[in-house]
C-alpha cells in the first residue's frame, strides 16, 4: 500500500512553509489523501493523481549538501494548482514518483471504467477467506507493449525507507525546521553562542604546560629551579599511597609555568626565535634540551641507584641484629629455666613432675619460636607487599611523566616546525607563491570536476525521469483521445437508442388515448410487450462488437452472488430490475464522496503494529459499513472477540474432530440438515445447485454445531445464518460465527424447539414499538395487524431474505460487532423509515400485504443508519435484558398453561372409547 509521511508546502505570506502530513493513495478514485496524522479518519484534501504530472528540479551542489530542498517534488494539476511536496530524503522521493507514475498508468489504462468501484470490483489479492473471494476478477489493463518497455527501460530502480508503506504509521512524524521565524540574526547568534561553548570547553580541558596565552610565558629553566624540580620529583618517589594519582604542579621536565612580572618575561617567540638564524647556530632548543636533559636524569637514576643499595644493607643488618637478640632471649629464658628446675629438684620435688614440666616448658619455647618465625614472616611479606605497591605507583607516575613529556615533545616540534615552515615560505617567496596558486588552483579545478560530475549525475537522473513523464503523459493522452472517440460513439448509440425508445412511448401514449373497444391485438399491446422485452433484456456477449456501446446494464448477480432477477414471474423481474437500477444510481452517487475505504485503510494502517481494540472511532467506523475488501479480516476479528473464552478451552483441531465425528456418525439432526441445504439460499449462485462449493461447506459447519450443541441440534434458520458468514469466512470461522450467535448473542433458548427465546424477544419488540413509534404502533392496534408475523424472521436469521443484499451486510458488519441489540435498533429503523407509506394504508389486508415486501424497497442504506443509530437514540441494553426477564415469565407461564391443555385433552381423548373406534365413511362403503 502506497502511504507514508510527506511535507506539504501550505499557508501564506509568512505564515507559508512546509508541513508534515500523512499520505494515503486511494486506487479506486486514483486520489492521493493527505492527513494529519495516520490516527485522524477525516482527510485535509486530496490531489487528483490521474491527471497530474510530476516534476522535480535539480538542486545545486551547495543547497544538495546541506539537504534544502534536495527531496522536494511538484504534482501540477490541470486547473494550473501546483502542489509543493517534500520527502525526507532522494530515496524517498524518486520511490513516490515511480509509484505515483505506476498508480496513474495503471488507473488511466483501465478500460472498463466500472471496475475502478470498490463495490463491483474488489481487487482478488485483497480477499484470503470466503466465497466472495473467488468471484472477483482483477482491472484489465490495456497492452501497450512499446510504451511498458519504454518505461521499464527509463524505470530508476529505489526502495522505500521507514517513512514510507504502513509500518511508518507507528513512527513518529518526521520534524523539518521551520523557516517561518529563520533571519540572520539568530542565525549569528546561534553560531556566537557555539562558538563560545567550544571555546570554553577547550580552556577547560587543555592541560599541557606548553598552551601559552596573554597571561602566561613559557620560560628558561635556571639551575636553582632544576635542583627544587629534582628534588620535588624524589620526594614524589616517598609519598603514602593517598597521594597516588594526584597531580602535581611541578614536574621533572626542565620547564616551568608561572606568572612574573612582563619586564623580566621572556615570551616564547624569543625562545624558539633562534630558529629563524639557523644558518649562523648549530645548536637548537630540541637539541639543548634532549643533551643536558639526558644527562641530569643519568645523574639522578646513578644517586638513585647507590642510595636503594645503601638502605637494602641496612636493612639486611637490622634483620641480623633482629636474629641475634631472638637468639639471646631464649638463651636467657632457657638459662632460667633450668635454674628454676635445679631448686625445685634441691626443695623435694618428684623427679617425673620436674620432667614433665620440662617438657611443657620445651613444647611452649618451640611454639613461641614458630609464633616469632610466623611474625617476622608475616612483616616480611607485609613488607614486600608494600614495597610492590610502591613501585607500582613510581611505575604509574613515571609513564604519566613521560607522556606528557612526549606531548610537550610533539606540541615543541609542531611549532619548531610551522615556524620552520614560515621561514623557509618567505625565504623563497616567489618559487612559493607560484607552487601554492598551482596547488590552489589544482584543487580548485578537482572540486569543480566533482561538482560537475555530481550534477551531471543529477541532470541524468532527472532527464530520465522526465522522458518517462512525457512518455507517459503521451501514451495517456493517447488512450484518453482514443477513449474519448469511443464515448462519443457509445453516447451517439445511447442517444439513438432514446430516440427510439422515446418514439415508443409517444406512440404508446397516443394510443392510449383512444379506447380500444374490440378485443383485437391493439398496437398499443404490441407496444407495450416490446418494452417490457426490451427492459427485462439480460446483458449477454452474443454481439461483441456492440459491447463497448451498451451501457453499463445490471448483471445477473452482484457482487455477493445474489441474482438480482428473478427467472419465474415476469413482474417480479420488472420490479427487481427497477430497484437493481435505484441501487446502482445510489452506488454512483456515493462514489462521487469521500471514500469510506480511505477512512478504513487509514484506521488499518495505524494499527499496524498495535493490537485492534474496542473503541468509539472504530465502532463509528463498522457502523458506517466494512469495505467489501476488509470484511472478511473484520468478521473473523469481530468472533475471536466474543469466543476467545470458548476456544481457549478447546482443543487445537477442535472443528474438525466434530466433523469428523459427525460423518462417521449419523444424529437425528442430518436428515433435516440435508432436506434444508438446497432451501438455503436458492437466489445465491454459491448454493444454487447440490455441486455448488457452498453447499458441501454449509453441510459441514451445520454438522459440526450439531454435535458440538446436541441441546439445540439443528433448527431451521441456522442453515441461513451459516450461509451469509460463508461468504466472507471459512469453514472453520463460519463455524465459531454460528457459535457466537446461537451461544453468546441469543438467550438460551432462542433456537431451541419452543423457540422461547424468540417469542420473548417479540413481545420486547412490541413495548419498543408503542414507546418509539406510538404513532405506528396505534395504527396497527387500531386495524388488528399482528406485525410480529414480520418480524420474527428477521430476529430469527438476522434479516437474511428479508432486505437488500447492501444492506445486509452492512446490518451485519455492526451486528457482530455490537450484539444482538442491533436487531432491534434496524428493526424499529425499518417501520421509521416507511412509517408514512404504512400510515397512509386503511385497511389491514392492504397494511399485512405491504409488510410482506416494504423492506426490499429501502435501498438508501445511509439513510437507514443514520435511522437505527441517530435517530432512536438513547438505546440502552440494560432495558432490553429487563423486558426480556419480564416477559420470560410470563410466556413460560402460557406455556405451562398449554401443555396442561394439551394432556387434559390427551387424556379425555384416552377416556372415551367410542372415540377411538370412530371410522370413516369409506371405511364403511368398503
Amino acid at each position: 500500500k502506497l502511504c507514508g509521511y510527506l511535507q506539504k508546502l501550505s499557508g501564506k505570506g509568512p505564515l507559508r512553509g512546509f508541513r508534515s502530513r500523512w499520505f494515503v493513495f486511494d486506487p479506486r478514485r486514483c486520489y492521493l489523501y493527505y492527513f494529519k496524522g495516520p490516527q485522524e479518519a477525516l482527510p485535509l484534501g486530496h490531489l487528483d493523481i490521474a491527471s497530474a504530472c510530476f516534476s522535480y528540479h535539480q538542486p545545486e551542489a551547495a543547497a544538495a549538501a546541506a539537504g534544502d530542498e534536495a527531496a522536494a517534488f511538484e504534482v501540477h494539476s490541470p486547473n494550473g494548482a501546483v502542489a509543493v511536496l517534500k520527502a525526507a530524503t532522494r530515496q524517498d522521493m524518486t520511490y513516490w514518483l515511480q509509484e505515483l507514475q505506476q498508480k496513474r498508468w495503471e488507473y488511466c489504462n483501465n478500460i472498463d471504467a466500472a471496475k475502478r468501484d470498490s463495490r463491483t470490483s474488489p481487487t482478488p489479492s485483497d480477499f484470503s477467506k470466503g466465497l466472495v473471494a473467488k468471484d472477483n476478477p482483477g482491472s484489465v489493463l490495456s497492452q501497450n507493449t512499446s510504451a511498458e518497455r519504454a518505461r521499464n527501460v527509463l524505470a530508476v530502480e529505489t526502495s522505500p525507507t521507514d517513512l514510507v508503506g504502513e509500518q511508518a504509521a507507528s513512527q513518529p512524524a518526521p520534524v523539518q525546521p521551520s523557516a517561518i521565524n529563520f533571519s540572520l540574526k539568530q542565525w549569528s547568534t546561534e553560531i556566537k553562542n557555539s562558538m563560545s561553548s567550544l571555546r570554553k570547553g577547550n580552556n577547560e580541558n587543555r592541560k599541557s604546560i606548553f598552551y601559552t596565552t596573554e597571561e602566561w610565558e613559557l620560560l628558561d629553566p635556571t639551575p636553582k629551579d632544576l635542583e627544587d624540580s629534582m628534588a620535588l620529583e624524589e620526594k614524589r618517589k616517598h609519598l603514602a599511597e593517598g597521594s597516588k594519582g594526584r597531580r602535581l604542579t611541578s614536574s621533572a621536565f626542565p620547564f616551568e609555568f608561572g606568572r612574573i612580572p612582563h619586564k623580566t618575561r621572556r615570551p616564547l617567540k624569543d625562545v624558539i626565535g633562534t630558529s629563524k638564524n639557523r644558518n649562523s647556530s648549530d645548536a637548537s632548543p630540541t637539541e639543548w634540551y634532549s643533551g643536558n636533559g639526558n644527562k641530569l636524569v643519568s645523574e639522578l637514576q646513578l644517586k638513585y641507584q647507590s642510595q636503594q643499595e645503601e638502605l637494602e644493607k641496612l636493612k639486611k643488618d637490622l634483620l641480623s641484629q633482629k636474629e641475634l637478640v631472638r637468639l639471646l632471649q631464649q638463651t636467657v629464658r632457657s638459662s632460667q629455666y633450668d635454674k628454676y628446675f635445679a631448686s625445685r629438684l634441691c626443695e623435694g620435688v618428684p623427679k617425673d613432675k620436674l620432667e614433665l614440666l620440662h617438657q611443657k616448658d620445651d613444647q611452649i619455647l618451640g611454639l613461641n619460636n614458630q609464633l616469632e618465625k610466623l611474625n617476622l614472616e608475616k612483616d616480611s611479606l607485609q613488607q614486600e607487599v608494600k614495597n610492590l605497591k610502591c613501585k607500582v605507583g613510581e611505575l604509574n607516575e613515571r609513564r604519566g611523566m613521560l607522556m606528557e613529556t612526549i606531548q610537550a615533545k610533539d606540541e615543541v616540534i609542531m611549532k619548531l616546525s610551522h615556524q620552520l615552515s614560515e621561514c623557509e615560505d618567505n625565504a623563497s617567496s616567489q618559487s612559493g607563491a607560484v607552487n601554492s596558486s598551482m596547488v590552489t588552483c589544482t584543487n580548485k579545478e578537482l572540486q569543480e570536476l566533482d561538482r560537475l560530475k555530481d550534477n551531471l549525475q543529477g541532470y541524468k537522473t532527472q532527464n530520465k525521469f522526465l522522458n518517462k513523464e512525457i512518455l507517459e503523459l503521451s501514451a495517456l493522452r493517447r488512450n484518453a483521445e482514443a477513449r474519448e472517440r469511443e464515448w462519443q460513439a457509445k453516447y451517439t448509440s445511447l442517444e439513438a437508442k432514446l430516440c427510439q425508445i422515446e418514439s415508443k412511448y409517444l406512440i404508446l401514449l397516443q394510443e392510449m388515448k383512444t379506447p380500444v373497444c374490440s378485443e383485437e391485438q391493439s398496437p398499443a399491446r404490441e407496444v407495450i410487450t416490446q418494452l417490457l422485452e426490451d427492459a427485462l433484456k439480460a446483458e449477454t456477449s452474443e454481439q461483441p462488437e456492440q459491447a463497448f456501446f451498451k451501457p453499463h446494464l445490471v448483471s445477473e448477480y452482484d457482487i455477493y452472488g445474489f441474482q438480482t432477477v428473478p427467472e419465474d414471474d415476469d413482474e417480479e423481474k420488472l420490479v427487481a430490475k427497477s430497484r437493481a437500477l435505484d441501487l446502482r444510481s445510489l452506488s454512483l452517487s456515493e462514489n462521487r464522496e469521500i471514500s469510506t475505504g480511505v477512512k478504513w485503510e487509514n484506521y488499518l494502517a495505524s494499527t499496524m503494529n498495535r493490537e485492534m481494540m474496542r473503541c468509539v472511532e472504530l465502532k463509528n467506523l463498522i457502523r458506517s459499513g466494512i469495505p467489501h475488501e476488509h470484511r472478511s479480516k473484520m468478521w473473523k476479528w469481530c468472533i475471536n472477540l466474543h469466543v476467545k473464552k470458548f476456544k481457549d478451552s478447546t482443543v487445537p483441531g477442535y472443528f474438525q474432530s466434530l466433523l469428523q465425528s459427525a460423518l462417521e456418525k449419523q444424529n437425528p439432526a442430518s436428515k433435516q440438515i440435508e432436506l434444508d441445504l438446497l432451501r438455503t439460499l436458492p437466489n445465491n449462485k454459491h448454493y444454487s445447485s447440490p455441486t455448488s462449493e457452498g453447499i458441501q461447506k454449509l453441510r459441514n459447519v451445520l454438522l459440526a454445531f450439531s454435535w458440538r450443541n446436541p441441546d439445540i441440534g439443528y433448527c431451521q434458520g441456522l442453515n441461513r445464518l451459516v450461509a451469509i458468514a460463508l461468504l466472507y469466512l471459512e469453514q472453520e470461522d463460519a463455524f465459531w460465527c454460528l457459535v457466537t450467535i446461537v451461544e453468546v448473542f441469543m438467550p438460551r433458548d432462542y433456537y431451541t424447539k419452543t423457540l422461547l427465546g424468540s417469542q420473548v424477544d417479540q413481545r420486547v419488540f412490541k413495548d419498543l414499538m408503542s414507546e418509539k413509534l406510538p404513532r405506528l404502533h396505534a395504527h396497527f392496534e387500531q386495524y388488528k395487524v399482528d406485525y410480529t408475523l414480520i418480524t420474527f424472521n428477521w430476529f430469527l436469521v438476522v434479516f437474511v431474505d428479508s432486505v437488500v443484499s447492501d444492506i445486509l451486510f452492512k446490518i451485519w458488519d455492526s451486528f457482530l460487532y455490537e450484539g444482538p441489540k442491533v436487531i432491534f435498533r434496524f428493526a424499529l429503523a425499518l417501520f421509521k423509515y416507511k412509517e408514512e407509506e404504512i400510515l397512509k394504508l386503511q385497511d389491514s389486508m392492504s397494511i399485512f400485504k405491504y409488510l410482506r415486501y416494504f423492506t426490499r424497497t429501502i435501498l438508501d442504506a445511509r439513510k437507514l443508519m443514520s435511522i437505527a443509530f441517530g435517530d432512536l437514540n438513547p438505546f440502552p441494553l440494560r432495558q432490553i435484558r429487563n423486558r426480556r426477564t419480564y416477559h420470560l415469565e410470563k410466556v413460560r407461564l402460557e406455556l405451562t398453561e398449554l401443555e396442561a391443555i394439551r394432556e387434559d385433552f390427551l387424556r379425555e381423548r384416552d377416556t372415551y372409547v367410542e372415540k377411538r373406534d370412530l371410522i370413516s365413511d369409506d371405511e364403511e362403503d368398503s
